[in-house]
């Protein structure tokens, strides 16, 4: 079997005397699309942030590829490192276009002022049109951010994301108010990343969780820990899944 490209083992965070993650080991293999689910409180916030090093455990590990621990480092350097995290309300550049958005994120040492005003190259503005096609918003180009729907700022961040080439992609509730198309626009977007990306994303909403995990895995948090893994009926039909979380309408 193949080695983790993520390792998470034994490890616990605690707020104020609450374990919001308690003995969570977790293992994530290169080319995984994994979705995280789990009811309000049961830690998956907190597992992003553990991973990207917004948080640090209490105790345990967190190893990234071979033998990187994450825990002695900070956010940037995990970003660098390739860990890319999206955040449930989309962040984009509202007052620059589309094609602007993806050029400021590719990846490379570079200044709003300097990438924006300078002469770009062959191979960024390819990378770029690849990214358009990918999203599905080279109609949409030369459009402010800002003037894109809620579900396209969604997907334009997700290209903002590719853009930097991480190796693995934290996508927090993706679905998030979107209407039903955007969320099977959405599920398809990031079925076609995965394989060529490892990719994370915590959701509520069941219907879009169905959609992407497919025959892959999902992972059921409870009150900070594993309750559960396996595919998507094996997970909807387990007895205490549905006493914690599919049980309160989730």
């Amino acid at each position: 079997m193949s080695h983790p490209i993520l390792n998470v083992e034994d490890v616990t965070k605690t707020y104020d005397g609450f374990k919001a993650i308690s003995n969570l080991t977790f293992y994530l293999f290169k080319g995984e699309l994994r979705t995280v689910i789990g009811p309000n409180g049961a830690g998956k916030s907190t597992f992003f942030d553990l991973l990207t090093g917004r948080a640090k455990p209490d105790s345990g590990t967190i190893v990234f590829g071979q033998n990187t621990d994450l825990t002695s480092m900070n956010e940037y350097q995990i970003n660098r490192l390739g860990i890319g995290r999206k955040f449930q309300t989309p962040s984009v550049y509202t007052d620059h276009t589309v094609w602007e958005n993806l050029l400021l994120s590719l990846k490379g040492p570079r200044g709003v002022f300097a990438t924006l005003f300078s002469r770009t190259t062959a191979a960024q503005r390819g990378r770029i049109d690849e990214l358009l096609e990918t999203i599905r918003l080279g109609e949409k180009r030369h459009w402010l951010a800002g003037q894109l729907a809620h579900g396209e700022k969604q997907w334009l961040e997700i290209g903002m994301l590719l853009a930097q080439e991480p190796e693995v992609l934290l996508v927090d509730e993706p679905a998030a108010g979107m209407t039903d198309e955007e969320t099977a626009r959405t599920g398809e977007l990031l079925i076609s990343l995965a394989g060529k990306h490892t990719i994370v994303v915590v959701e509520h909403d069941m219907t879009f969780v169905k959609q992407i995990a497919r025959d892959g895995t999902v992972t059921v948090l409870h009150q900070g820990s594993v309750l559960c893994e396996g595919t998507f009926d094996f997970v909807q039909s387990h007895p205490r899944v549905r006493e914690v979380y599919l049980g309160r309408g989730k």
